[in-house]
């Protein structure tokens, strides 16, 4: 038997410090503007920029990547703000044992900031870190919201979308297990690669890829190939990049 020792769920969630910014969550101070909640920008229905969280960080990626369409900056978006819900749920449970609650009413997003100042939790309140209750936080508190706010507002496949979500796990289960390698954190990579085996088996991930070890080869593409200099990702369903199709709406 493993005997998993876990840090408490602190206030300021220090155990997650060593892994890196993507998997850091702020939960003191106070951002010097106002920050949107997340349940804000999944609601918001206008179209201006400025006015639609969502709109406003699609509308930057586009510019960022020179994305010849809005899905493509759509998609993009998306898999990083999925990518950071993961690991930050991710990287909790398996070295605190517990998760923070991540209710979109509470989590506040900064859509103009980079990892870790777009995130900020205002109050930690620990919750089971079992597959089940982190899926009811993530999938269900925050990524089926926004996929529907952002296939609401851009012509982007759900198969794409949940590819993504599933690639983003995959991609932090990947991290945490070289952290946990190369600070001899054994049970650490068995609780990540446990955890995500069981969250991929979800109804809404289950179709989205084939989980072999720490790799993940997708059944979908985010489109990546299709910014001037992008390419296949390594966990893309196809081995280079395809000949694009105007009328392709495929993911």
């Amino acid at each position: 038997m493993v005997l998993l020792l876990f840090v408490d769920l602190d206030h300021n969630l220090a155990a997650l410090l060593p892994l890196g910014g993507f998997f850091v969550l702020r939960t003191s101070g106070t951002p010097h503007t106002p920050l949107p909640t997340l349940a804000y920008a999944y609601e918001n229905q206008s179209s201006y920029a400025y006015g639609n969280p969502i709109t406003f960080r699609v509308e930057k990626v586009a510019h960022s990547l020179r994305a010849p369409e809005p899905r493509i900056a759509a998609s993009v978006a998306q898999q990083g703000l999925a990518a950071r819900l993961w690991s930050v749920t991710l990287g909790c449970a398996v070295l605190h044992g517990s998760i923070p609650d991540l209710d979109p009413v509470l989590l506040h997003w900064d859509p103009d900031a980079g990892a870790p100042d777009d995130l900020w939790l205002p109050e930690v309140r620990p919750l089971p870190a079992d597959a089940p209750t982190v899926a009811d936080t993530v999938l269900h508190g925050h990524l089926e919201p926004l996929a529907a706010a952002l296939r609401a507002r851009y012509r982007i496949a759900p198969g794409l979308l949940w590819g993504n979500a599933a690639s983003a796990l995959a991609g932090a289960a990947r991290q945490l297990d070289h952290w946990a390698r190369a600070h001899a954190r054994p049970q650490v990579a068995t609780r990540a690669r446990t955890l995500t085996a069981e969250l991929l088996a979800h109804p809404l991930l289950s179709d989205t890829g084939t989980l072999t070890g720490t790799a993940f080869r997708r059944r979908s593409c985010c489109l990546y190939y299709r910014v001037p200099g992008g390419g296949v990702c390594g966990d893309c369903c196809f081995t280079r990049p395809p000949r694009p199709s105007p009328r392709d709406t495929s993911g």
